[in-house]
């Protein structure tokens, strides 16, 4: 069984491929470094490196030995960082955004009970635009965000759905098709679409906003909104119509406004999503804290 250091000095040995270098980032001589190495190799049986007076390369053995060990040393050491942030308690300060007011009051909860728990911590909540999209976890300015799926951005890393809603048109209340018990999405043919721009990308616009109709007729454009006020002035003062969650009818209730279900649309679905480099013993606690007040 290999021992910690011996473990550590073949892993430091096999990246820099460089004895002076593997000691110094060690803290100890080069010396200490070769017999680590020869120990190793004469329990395992066969050179891990091969050495000349200009470089240093690892051997098959010694490169298919590194590869075997290096996933389960990365998982160790993250593995010994969290139980050290566990033991210490959660710090530190985390930004969350939302672009609706449901999604508002789902971080608030959740931050509350957060902080409950761990009253060291910092979480401000922030409202993000219609039109801002993902840009502001991209720019720095936040730390995690409950956004509208879908999500494909490499950089960032997408959890679970933690809210999901039926889809509604929005029309004015004095459309004549505002009465009607249901809509389709093919009756968008007909209906001039208030879409919104910004950091969204192709995908996500056509996913929400779409731009032909089930039987491949063009959906007419309307008017372009950067915020949701925008989006509902739009609709009162009959310039179009637009997609939204069922529960917007509670949150957003104007008398100038329909909110008819949309019979065959996909349900709208509503995640976290944060940078993929980014993880602290707070940003789990707090995805964990928002899957728990979403189901609940």
């Amino acid at each position: 069984m290999l021992e910690r250091y011996e473990l550590e000095t073949f892993l430091t040995l096999a990246e820099e491929l460089h004895f002076g270098r593997t000691g110094e980032r060690l803290g100890v001589s080069t010396g200490r470094v070769s017999q680590t190495v020869k120990k190793l190799e004469r329990r395992i049986g066969t050179p891990l490196f091969a050495r000349t007076s200009r470089s240093v390369a690892l051997t098959p053995v010694g490169l298919r030995l590194y590869e075997d060990l290096l996933p389960a040393h990365r998982q160790i050491r993250t593995a010994l960082e969290r139980a050290t942030e566990a033991g210490r308690g959660i710090h530190g300060r985390l930004r969350a955004g939302f672009g609706t007011p449901w999604g508002a009051e789902l971080l608030m909860t959740a931050a509350d009970a957060l902080l409950a728990r761990h009253p060291g911590c910092e979480i401000t909540v922030h409202e993000v635009p219609l039109d801002g999209g993902v840009r502001p976890l991209l720019d720095g300015e936040l730390d995690i965000q409950l956004a509208a799926f879908p999500v494909r951005e490499p950089e960032l890393t997408t959890g679970p759905v933690v809210v999901r809603d039926d889809r509604v048109l929005l029309l004015p209340a004095a459309h004549p098709l505002a009465d009607r018990p249901s809509l389709g999405l093919e009756d968008l043919a007909d209906l001039p679409l208030i879409t919104t721009g910004g950091a969204h990308p192709r995908h996500w616009l056509d996913h929400h906003y779409p731009r032909r109709a089930p039987s491949g007729a063009a959906v007419p454009r309307g008017p372009v909104a950067a915020t949701w006020q925008e989006v509902l002035s739009h609709v009162t003062a009959g310039r179009g119509v637009t997609p939204g969650a069922a529960r917007g009818a509670r949150y957003h209730p104007r008398p100038g406004i329909a909110y008819v279900p949309l019979r065959d649309a996909p349900p709208l679905e509503y995640g976290l999503i944060w940078p993929t480099a980014a993880d602290s013993a707070l940003l789990r606690a707090f995805v964990a804290a928002v899957g728990t007040v979403g189901e609940a």
